[in-house]
């Protein structure tokens, strides 16, 4: 099912990505939509031990700015590399986090807005496998 695509939100991951990713430390901005309408960014944090993903760096950022739920999210490269779909560990990470988030994909005039099982059809809910506390 594709949604209406939020081109805001594209626009101020690509901002990120073009005045705030340097060096291959910081290559990809993401950009989230709370629903309260405020826009998160953030960046990715590669280290040759391993690094978060722009997408899971901005969960962080949001909850540091008292955001838990988001409604659209969107990845984009540095050096106009337009929009970037989500790794898999992102996917499973935004499907656990925020079940409904939509996720915009795609690449130049073909960008689209999806919801996030469509990107992890047939997944693995980390919260319905979790033991009830008593």
């Amino acid at each position: 099912m594709t949604r209406a695509v939020d081109h805001e939100l594209v626009r101020a991951a690509a901002d990120v990505a073009r005045t705030r990713c340097r060096g291959d430390n910081h290559t990809v901005a993401a950009a989230g939509r709370a629903r309260d309408g405020r826009i998160v960014t953030a960046v990715n944090a590669y280290h040759f031990t391993g690094g978060p993903c722009a997408e899971l760096v901005l969960i962080g950022a949001a909850a540091a700015q008292g955001v838990y739920e988001l409604d659209t999210i969107v990845a984009v490269g540095d050096r106009d590399r337009g929009v970037l779909p989500p790794c898999g560990r992102c996917r499973q990470a935004l499907l656990d986090y925020f079940p409904a988030i939509d996720v915009i994909v795609g690449g130049k005039d073909r960008v689209r807005s999806v919801p996030i099982t469509d990107l992890l059809p047939e997944s693995y809910v980390w919260a319905d496998h979790q033991l009830d506390s008593e």
